[in-house]
């Protein structure tokens, strides 16, 4: 992707970001969204097929570091399970005005399956800590469904936990 395609994309993210701020998910049209970034119709198009397809965009730009890296950003070093959950965590409480918006809305569970999916594949990647004696593919949405539920229930409660605290209680709950 070029520079100027790159600036195009972010405004797109940027615009989105502020729209989400101050409406629910369901309630901004892509116009909005076009308006705000001040792009025209066939260039958003050019960019996202669709709103979903927007945010599916944001949710991977999100997430993208934590599910595709694995030394620890602020250490140099690797960490265990318990430290890659609590720094998603991390980025889930920084962006939490994109989230508030977006869980509240009923596009809240579109988000929440490509969470799932990004979820289940850090769950995947350190499936041998788990002996459940269960089918691998039960076992996984287990895992990244309980992740899910618990991040849910972490936003509706305005971030009253640290990350850190979060993820212990998730890995308590899973061992």
């Amino acid at each position: 992707m070029d520079r100027r395609q790159q600036k195009t994309r972010k405004a797109i993210f940027k615009a989105f970001r502020l729209l989400l701020e101050k409406k629910r998910y369901d309630h901004i049209t892509v116009q909005e969204i076009i308006d705000e970034a001040d792009v025209g119709r066939s260039t958003f198009y050019s960019h996202f097929e669709t709103k979903d397809m927007l945010l599916e965009a944001m949710c991977s730009e999100i997430f993208f570091h934590v599910f595709e890296y694995d030394p620890c950003p602020w250490s140099g070093r690797d960490y265990d399970l318990e430290g890659k959950l609590s720094h998603t965590l991390w980025h889930v409480r920084d962006s939490k005005n994109d989230l508030s918006g977006i869980l509240t809305s009923d596009s809240g569970e579109l988000f929440m399956n490509y969470f799932k999916k990004h979820i289940r594949n850090l769950f995947e990647n350190n499936i041998d800590l788990f002996d459940a004696g269960v089918p691998r593919d039960f076992l996984l949405n287990h895992l990244s469904c309980t992740f899910a539920e618990a991040v849910k229930w972490w936003v509706a409660r305005d971030f009253s936990e640290s990350p850190e605290e979060l993820a212990q209680y998730i890995m308590t709950l899973v061992k």
